[in-house]
């Protein structure tokens, strides 16, 4: 025999279901946010500016990124809960939300891919520049950066984020469709 939840109850499972994919949903977000931030403002500003500024503050702000609030709480956790939400809707009842669940979590990947396979190595290229003292340095080192390329493949980060997050959005819809309709 089994027994289900009262009505308006959750079962822990069904709490655990909700809540990955809320924390998938903000952390994806919040992430999203960062990415179409550097594409709309950062980079642009940051276009406008001489070599030195540009060089000296772009080391700032990937100095400032590289902290465990961005890396290990959005840009990891965002990963880490979209996974957790594929597995936790595996099983057939649950098809609907996984669908959406997991285009995210292929969206989200290709973010990564991104991430790692090109802005990870362009950022060490300007990290890792020489000493830089004079108007000549501060430009070969922002050369290296190739900002046409890094400011593309950030636009598909970007986009690849985003809809990463309205996957997940319409994931939440449509569990709490599911949700609502087994409560009855």
């Amino acid at each position: 025999m089994t027994t289900q939840a009262p009505r308006g109850i959750q079962t822990s499972g069904g709490v655990m279901r909700t809540a990955s994919l809320i924390l998938a949903t903000i952390t994806t977000g919040l992430t999203a946010g960062v990415f179409t931030e550097w594409s709309t403002t950062v980079m642009p500003g940051l276009g406008d500016v001489d070599d030195r500024t540009f060089v000296t503050a772009f080391r700032a702000l990937n100095d400032a990124i590289e902290k465990p609030l961005f890396v290990g709480v959005q840009f990891l956790g965002a990963l880490l809960f979209i996974g957790l939400a594929v597995v936790l809707h595996l099983r057939a009842e649950h098809r609907r939300t996984l669908i959406w669940v997991g285009a995210a979590l292929a969206f989200y990947l290709v973010t990564h891919a991104v991430t790692y396979g090109v802005h990870l190595p362009l950022n060490e290229k300007i990290m890792d520049a020489g000493p830089l003292t004079t108007d000549a340095d501060f430009a070969a080192a922002r050369a290296q950066l190739d900002e046409a390329k890094w400011t593309a493949w950030n636009a598909v980060r970007a986009l690849t984020s985003i809809i990463a997050f309205a996957c997940l959005t319409w994931a939440l819809v449509v569990h709490r469709r599911f949700t609502h309709r087994t409560e009855r």
